[in-house]
Formats: structure tokens, C-alpha cells, sequence
């Protein structure tokens, strides 16, 4: 029994996960309909009854630059995605593009959650369906590219090969993405998740992490979330997964500020590596806050919800790079910095790097400006931000 994603012009098709209470996520058209395996598809409701969530209150409004001229452009908490996404960007080939990811999102979340876990893997098991969840995650956001219309190449951590999506060079995109960041946690119910980042046309080498036009992450945890960021659009955005299968605007975050809550990955370098050795013992002595999953999606998304912080991930001669600039560090340096705060490779902005092969690997911190000086001065003697002023409100 396959598992597809359908998406198309004006609507998106998927399994229905739904309850008593819920309706169909979508109305396809009349030409559409569901492959053999959505039918039946049944679970009990994600959250219960549907979330409550505060009244639209407008934000505050913020000016986006377009041709040289200055509009106000608004959003709204309590906006749908699709609402969202009309303020947010006039290209209506990354609207589409944002919106069948979103819809894969769902699907996975639904699939993480109904995973069997024995000692060696996690699998789903519907009809005669045996996969790896990260495997079929894998496989659902390919799904989900090549049928939004406007996805040219595609690629993935578990597939590192350029896939042709049937999409136009021109006025299209590429994606690459990592679809189950976390996999291995998985079976202990740790918080895990999707990420990916999208560039135009049809170069995923040869670019920098500036050069994309979107990333986001699928957060799949207690509660399941879509956090995006558009290029030269204000701030990054987190939707709600919502009990009838909508998302919803619940946050945006413009702004990183101080905060002692520290996130170190790939504490083993400490060992051959003197100077992380010496930042990781400075935040054990300035008595910051330790919140660390193993899971990067979640470790560095913390940063954007409490807008504080910082995660690192940093290399030594026997402890390399295993983090990939294409797929999780480039993508997650977007979502950051749309957000006010900083990325650093210990000298540069990780936007700033050119990715050169798709495996290209690289270490990285994340966070408030302040703790990025911090970080590239105790690693490596100055800071490229030292000269920039900041308010210190730890």
C-alpha cells in the first residue's frame, strides 16, 4: 500500500487524519481523488478537542521594501497559513510551494506519532507499508515537491543526489532538506523534525544560505508546529497545528535577545579542543541554564520561541563536522537570523558560505549577537560583531 501527497493549484490533498470532531482538511476538486491507501485512514483526534488560541490581535506593523518603495505590510496572530503567506510573499509559486510542504508536515507529524519502535528502527505499518520513518518522510516531502508544480531539483540527506521534480527552472525552486533531524531519538519520544530550505531555480551548489528565498522546520513534539522564514519578509513565523488540521499563526519572533540558556552539541570535541573546552566551562560557571534534547530542530528552536540563548556545534581534530551546511545549517541560519539573531561558522554568518559540494559539512553557533562575540572570540581570538553595540538584558 503506497503513501502519497497529492498537492495541487488551488488545494492539497492528503490522508486524512481526523477525529469525530474534525472535517476533511481539504476539498479536492471533482478531477481529484485519493489513492487507494488514504481511505479508511483513521486516528483519534491529535490534541483532543481543538486547541484554543488568543484572539487575532494585530501586530506590530512592519515595512517591507519592494522595487525601492516602502509598504506596510501586516500580519496578524490567528492568521491561517495560506492568509499568511498571500501577506507575506507575491510569488504565488513559493505560496504553493510553502503550502504543500506545510500539508507533508501534517502527514509526517501524524506518521511520527503512530510509529511502532522496536531496538533496531521505528516503522510505520499500514496495509503492507514498512518503512523507516525517516524514510517515508523522505519519501512524502519528495511527493509533496513534485506535485506542487514548481519545485525544479530536489534533495535529501537520505537521497544526497539532485531529483528532478518536473518543475520550471524559470520562476521555480530548489529544495534540499533533512526529513527526520532527530530519527534516532525517536524511539524515546524526544522532540524530532523536518527541515529545509528553498533557493531559486536550479542551483543547490554554487549557492550560499543567503541566496534562499525561504527554510523552515516541521517541529513534531507535544505539540506539532511549522516555523517559517521569507526573505525580506520580517521575522520568523510559527503556525500551530491545529485539532481540525489547519495551521495557525501563534508567534513571531523579530528579535533575539541575552539570556543565559545554553545548548552544546558535540561535547566530545572538549577533549582536543581547548578553547570550546573553555566557552562550554564559562557557561557552567556563569550559572546558565542547560537545555539540550540531542535534537538540533528542537535545541535550535528554543532560541527563536524563548528568544534567548545559544547552540553550538563545534568541530576538533578528532571530533569533526557532521552537521551539512545545505540541509540543516543553512536552512536553520535563515529561520535564525529572519529572527534577529546571529549564525557563525566561527568567523563568518553561516548564510555567507558557499556551498560548494551537496555533503559539505560544517561546525556552527546560533544565537543572540552577544553570545556569537562570545563564541568567536573564545574560539578563535575576535568577532567580526565586536564593534556592533548590544544591550546586555541577561
Amino acid at each position: 500500500m503506497e503513501t502519497s501527497v497529492t498537492c495541487y493549484s488551488h488545494g492539497i490533498l492528503l490522508p486524512r487524519v481526523s477525529s469525530q470532531r474534525s472535517s476533511s482538511l481539504v476539498s479536492p476538486p471533482s478531477s481529484f481523488s485519493a489513492s487507494s491507501s488514504f481511505k479508511g485512514l483513521k486516528s483519534s483526534s491529535i490534541f483532543g478537542d481543538s486547541l484554543r488560541v488568543a484572539p487575532r490581535s494585530q501586530l506590530k506593523a512592519t515595512k517591507a521594501k519592494s522595487n525601492g518603495a516602502s509598504s506596510v505590510t501586516k500580519c496578524e496572530i490567528g492568521q491561517s497559513l495560506e492568509e499568511f503567506l498571500t501577506q507575506a510573499t507575491p510569488d504565488k509559486g513559493l505560496r504553493t510551494l510553502l503550502m504543500c510542504m506545510g500539508e507533508a508536515l501534517r502527514t509526517i507529524a501524524f506518521k511520527v506519532r503512530t510509529a511502532s519502535c522496536g531496538g533496531t528502527a521505528c516503522v510505520n505499518s499500514f496495509g503492507d507499508e514498512q518503512l523507516a520513518v525517516d524514510m517515508l518522510a523522505d519519501k512524502l516531502l519528495f511527493e509533496a515537491l513534485q506535485y506542487s508544480h514548481v519545485c525544479k531539483y530536489a534533495c535529501s540527506e537520505e537521497v544526497p543526489e539532485l531529483q528532478d521534480m518536473g518543475g520550471p527552472v524559470e520562476g521555480g525552486f530548489s529544495v534540499a532538506f533533512d526529513p527526520l533531524d532527530g530519527s534516532s531519538i525517536v524511539d524515546t519520544n524526544f522532540t524530532v523534525g523536518t527541515i529545509f530550505g528553498v533557493w531559486p531555480g536550479d542551483k543547490l551548489t554554487g549557492v550560499t544560505g543567503g541566496d534562499q528565498v525561504a527554510a523552515a522546520m516541521g517541529i513534531y513534539g507535544p505539540r506539532t508546529t511549522y516555523v517559517l522564514a521569507i526573505k525580506g519578509f520580517p521575522g520568523t513565523h510559527e503556525f500551530l497545528l491545529l485539532d481540525e488540521g489547519k495551521w495557525q499563526h501563534v508567534k513571531e519572533t523579530t528579535e533575539i535577545n541575552e539570556g543565559k540558556m545554553f545548548s552544546p552539541g558535540n561535547l566530545r570535541a572538549t577533549f582536543d579542543n581547548s578553547e570550546y573546552s573553555k566557552l562550554i566551562d564559562y557557561y557552567v560557571k556563569e550559572k546558565y541554564t542547560l537545555r539540550y534534547t540531542g535534537g538540533m530542530v528542537p535545541d535550535v528552536n528554543q532560541i527563536i520561541v524563548k528568544e534567548k540563548g545559544i547552540f553550538t556545534n563545534v568541530t576538533s581534530p578528532t571530533a569533526k563536522a557532521k552537521l551539512r551546511l545545505l540541509f540543516e545549517v543553512a536552512p536553520l541560519g535563515l529561520l535564525i537570523e529572519n529572527a534577529g539573531g546571529f549564525s557563525s561558522d566561527g568567523h563568518n554568518s553561516v548564510l555567507d558560505k558557499t556551498i560548494v559540494n551537496l555533503d559539505d559539512r560544517t561546525q556552527v553557533a546560533y544565537g543572540s549577537k552577544n553570545e556569537i562575540i562570545r563564541f568567536e572570540e573564545t574560539l578563535y581570538g575576535t568577532s567580526r560583531l565586536k564593534n556592533v553595540a548590544v544591550e546586555v538584558t541577561a
